[in-house]
């Protein structure tokens, strides 16, 4: 990263062990003495109880400055049980996982100039009202992020960054005209990176598309544009080539969910690792947990798992062995069905609200509605066919995400790194010009 930008000339040691060195010109100082943290509301009090006011959910909050503003409330319904934020504050997410994933962003666009938020943020009105964008990408950067999070307080989903530790949180500050420069910098730098990304995860949704789009038509049409056609009588499927069979699951496939092996706490220990795993929650949280071998179809039965699909063949481990807790349905290939034709003939599509029947305690997909899904079913040969096409299509496509989806890590960890290097001194933006939209851009220029 310093490799493409200039460097200040002189450096000092900060003092601070995360800091490191610093631009000989910076200061140390700690955030409270550049900001309020937690401004007071007092001054609303002459306020209207039917006062407009925006409110900000989490959800409202973005991972990288996004702000949704949209929600209103009135003042009465929010003046108590809530974060007050003013317009041109800062707010950062306090809980884990919020924190750690950067959420938070400069205040602007408020009703009435005034926002009431969850309680799980932490709001900072700067002295300098200027310094907003500055002290925000500084707490948002990595080396604030890493320092926070070894501060954390409480267990599991439930821990936080104290407002203390943030209050007293040292970084140097530079001049003011540095801070509004490294400000406009990272607003420029930052909003290419973003856009780049976006492009990227359009992509990959194009991709997903394409993907789908080859999946659902060998799985209802085949591959013969010539071969005629009939009703298939199940509206989502419509017409289906005529020497193909349509007709429920229970007459093509066995759901086999036994005889299973269990396997004990010691024995999923010893295993970790060695046999693939397969469950809704992804990990192994239950006590019932069963052994198979061979190759099966799998579908989940709990609400909203039971459309998350996986599929297995043998050849992905040599013994062929691998574990399933009691959470899923095992579908095994009948005499004129194979269980990888059922993996992708419902990979394109969802399973019907009727399918699903009301348990105890949550929503479960039944072993007999299971039965009861419709499946067209071509004869065996042209399954292998099928499959055999689906395979190489979809690997191609695979290897595209893949590709993709590492393109945007790599612009993650460059918008990051940018970030951590300016707001620490350790590039120099103070040259740094807006370029001329006009004109080519050369990166790194500063």
């Amino acid at each position: 990263m310093v490799g493409k930008y200039h460097v200040y000339a002189k450096y000092t040691d900060s003092g601070i062990e995360w800091l490191e060195e610093i631009p000989i010109d910076w200061n140390v100082t700690r955030v409270k003495y550049a900001s309020t943290l937690n401004p007071s509301k007092s001054h609303l009090h002459a306020r209207p109880n039917d006062t407009e006011v925006t409110f900000l959910p989490m959800e409202s909050i973005g991972e990288r400055g996004e702000l949704v503003t949209t929600r209103v409330k009135l003042l009465k319904e929010v003046r108590s049980g809530y974060t007050y934020i003013g317009e041109g504050d800062i707010c950062i997410a306090k809980i884990t996982p919020c924190f750690e994933n950067g959420k938070g962003a400069v205040i602007t666009g408020l009703k009435n100039e005034i926002a009431f938020a969850t309680t799980e943020v932490i709001p900072l009105r700067c002295l300098r009202k200027d310094d907003a964008k500055f002290l925000y990408y500084l707490l948002t950067s990595a080396p604030f992020s890493k320092v926070a999070e070894g501060s954390m307080y409480g267990a599991g989903g439930q821990k936080r960054v104290a407002d203390s530790f943030v209050a007293n949180y040292h970084f140097a500050m530079p001049s003011v005209f540095e801070r509004d420069q490294i400000a406009n910098f990272l607003d420029h730098e930052t909003a290419k990176i973003d856009t780049l990304i976006e492009k990227q995860q359009e992509l990959i949704q194009l991709l997903k598309e394409k993907r789908q789009a080859v999946i659902s038509h060998a799985v209802t049409k085949g591959l013969n544009p010539d071969a005629p056609m009939k009703p298939s009588g199940v509206e989502w499927l419509g017409d289906v080539p005529e020497h193909w069979v349509v007709c429920p699951l229970r007459y093509t496939l066995h759901i086999d969910n036994g005889p299973r092996l269990p396997i004990n706490r010691s024995e999923r220990a010893e295993m970790a690792g060695n046999y693939p795993y397969w469950g809704p929650t992804g990990v192994l949280d239950h006590l019932n947990h069963y052994r198979y071998e061979g190759e099966r179809a799998l579908i989940g039965e709990d609400g909203d798992h039971f459309r998350k699909f996986s599929h297995w063949p043998m050849t992905q481990w040599a013994t062929g062995r691998f574990n399933v807790n009691n959470h899923a349905h095992v579908i095994a290939s009948g005499k004129n069905c194979l269980a990888r034709w059922f993996f992708f003939s419902f990979l394109h599509r969802d399973i019907g609200a009727d399918l699903i029947a009301q348990g105890v305690s949550r929503l479960k997909l039944t072993r007999e509605g299971l039965s009861l899904l419709m499946l067209v079913v071509p004869p065996i040969e042209e399954q292998l066919m099928l499959i055999k096409h689906m395979d190489k299509a979809t690997l191609k496509i695979s290897q595209l995400l893949f590709n993709v989806a590492k393109q945007i890590e790599l612009l993650k960890e460059r918008r990051t790194a940018l970030i951590s290097a300016a707001v620490t001194g350790k590039i120099d933006v103070r040259n740094w010009q807006a370029p001329n939209p006009t004109q080519p851009e050369e990166e790194g220029s500063t």
